[in-house]
């Protein structure tokens, strides 16, 4: 009996580009991020989302019934001197956001938005009226 073994005619091209060192190229630049903790009491959600590096204006919060956005523009510039010549220069423009639902809607016409030190601290009153409620499966 005869031993058939399969032809695969791409096979060889693996050896081929083995000795290429075929990478992406990377460019190191940060991408800005939204980290926060929410938390909850009896009337309100209390939330701290940390924005480092961004100015107050450049902050906008949309409430809409109980998701609530938070975007900010971030502006980074760097530049490097050695006496009066520039050995470096760097830009960085962009744009961050973070949306989130909660469990109840927002009131947010009493709500409350601070900024200090790279913080910001939202008091989220809870609608009156909106309470989560459970039905009875049958």
């Amino acid at each position: 009996m005869t031993n058939l073994t399969r032809y695969d005619p791409f096979g060889d091209l693996d050896d081929m580009f083995k000795g290429f060192m075929l990478r992406p190229v990377r460019m190191e630049q940060r991408v800005p991020q939204i980290k926060m903790d929410v938390k909850e009491n009896d009337a309100a959600y209390v939330v701290r989302a940390d924005i480092p590096g961004v100015q107050k204006e450049d902050i906008n919060v949309d409430i809409d019934g109980n998701v609530v956005s938070i975007s900010a523009e971030v502006k980074e510039e760097k530049e490097e001197k050695e006496g009066e010549r520039v050995i470096r220069s760097e830009r960085y423009y962009g744009s961050m956001s973070r949306s989130f639902s909660l469990a109840q809607d927002v009131d947010e016409k009493t709500a409350n938005a601070k900024y200090a030190d790279g913080v910001l601290e939202l008091t989220l009153p809870k609608k009156p009226g909106s309470h989560p409620g459970k039905i009875a499966v049958q």
